[in-house]
């Protein structure tokens, strides 16, 4: 429940559309996004997320559009096309005119698109926005020239917002953690002597990386997540299958923390600047270390509950062994520290009333060309 000074609030969630914010969650947006608004509905808020229409939950949901976008244009084939892009602009306007007449008292907006933070800022609305990838330009300029005291901008790491503020946050951006419910991954105090992998089967994850590091190890490897990139996986993991690296499929949390609880460690292998690494977190949480490629920021979420490979992962197996090393109790203490649900809606809590209490505050107007914020969305809160 809330707490007696912390008013209860109505909170929009609004999360990315990709996929469907639904177990078995296709990535950690998914999770992260349903996590958050159970655990502010457990607060005591009113919460309602905005996602696809086949989104599933105990939440009350507004769709931003019929079903997730992927099922109609998969990302790595439409990405950045003008079809997609007219898909997810004319949805995400429909939408927010609707939401914006609703009497929300804070939108959180964890989408990837470029309305909601200019429309917060234009139009006063209170919005905290998270991000959860690196910059692409589109994204940076919209966070950047939106930014203000009832607009408030959080990275997960920061390394990750350093990426977005280079120079050096601004007063109102924030390094806000991902966070996990401990109870939902518990502890086991002993591995099988194997090691798991977890993941979109894509390249920018890179569980052929995994594989090679197994083998060279001598371990035997568990893949568990979703084939988002068929041929990839058709050339990169398939003919690598045997009964020592098996593809389990994609499992929901609480098979994952099974599986996840009977590793001895888990490889994580990122291609990206990795703003989190919510995966990690998991498998430490139910005292499983990590082994990693220290791309993003990896080094600063493991600590020393994992160990790291050279930046290309050509020793990793190194640091797979190494890892093995490393008591089980210290990576979920890590996370009860550190990377809690509870310690994340804190932290959002204090962020919320902020955002509330600042609407009012003096600033310059600012003006937005109809292609970066239409019109309609300024009118639509006034």
């Amino acid at each position: 429940m809330t707490h007696p000074d912390r008013p209860r609030l109505r909170i929009a969630v609004l999360a990315h559309c990709r996929h469907p914010i639904a177990p078995p969650f296709m990535g950690g947006m998914e999770a992260h996004a349903h996590a958050l608004a159970r655990g502010l509905q457990a607060r005591g808020h009113d919460v309602t997320l905005i996602a696809s229409g086949d989104s599933a939950g105990d939440v009350p949901l507004i769709p931003l559009m019929d079903r997730h976008y992927d099922a109609d244009y998969p990302w790595h084939q439409w990405h950045g096309t003008p079809v997609l892009n007219a898909h997810l602009d004319r949805h995400h306007q429909a939408c927010l005119e609707r939401v914006a007449g609703m009497g929300f008292d804070i939108i959180h907006n964890n989408s990837l698109h470029r309305f909601p933070p200019r429309m917060a800022r234009a139009a006063r609305v209170p919005m905290v926005t998270s991000l959860h990838v690196p910059p692409f330009d589109t994204l940076l300029r919209a966070v950047r020239d939106s930014i203000a005291p009832w607009h408030l901008v959080t990275g997960c790491s920061a390394s990750h917002l350093a990426g977005y503020f280079p120079e050096g946050p601004p007063d109102h951006a924030h390094v806000l953690a991902n966070g996990i419910d401990p109870a939902a991954w518990p502890f086991s105090p002993q591995g099988d002597g194997s090691a798991i992998w977890a993941g979109r089967i894509t390249p920018d994850k890179a569980p052929h990386l995994a594989i090679r590091a197994a083998r060279r190890a001598g371990l035997p490897l568990r893949l568990h997540g979703v084939v988002e990139d068929r041929p990839y996986f058709d050339r990169m993991i398939r003919p690598h299958l045997s009964d020592g690296i098996r593809f389990d499929g994609h499992l929901p949390s609480d098979g994952l923390a099974r599986a996840l609880g009977r590793a001895s460690v888990l490889l994580f292998t990122p291609q990206w600047d990795e703003p989190f690494g919510l995966t990690a977190i998991e498998a430490m949480a139910c005292g499983t270390p990590v082994a990693a490629i220290p791309r993003g920021a990896v080094a600063e979420v493991l600590g020393p509950a994992g160990r790291l490979s050279d930046p290309e992962g050509g020793d990793l197996d190194r640091a797979l062994i190494a890892a093995l090393r490393i008591p089980r109790h210290l990576p979920r203490d890590r996370v009860l520290a550190h990377f809690s649900l509870d310690a994340m809606i804190d932290r959002l809590e204090l962020l919320y009333r902020r955002a509330i209490a600042a609407r009012d505050m003096p600033a310059p107007p600012v003006a937005y060309p109809p292609i970066a914020l239409p019109p309609g969305l300024v009118r639509a809160t006034t």
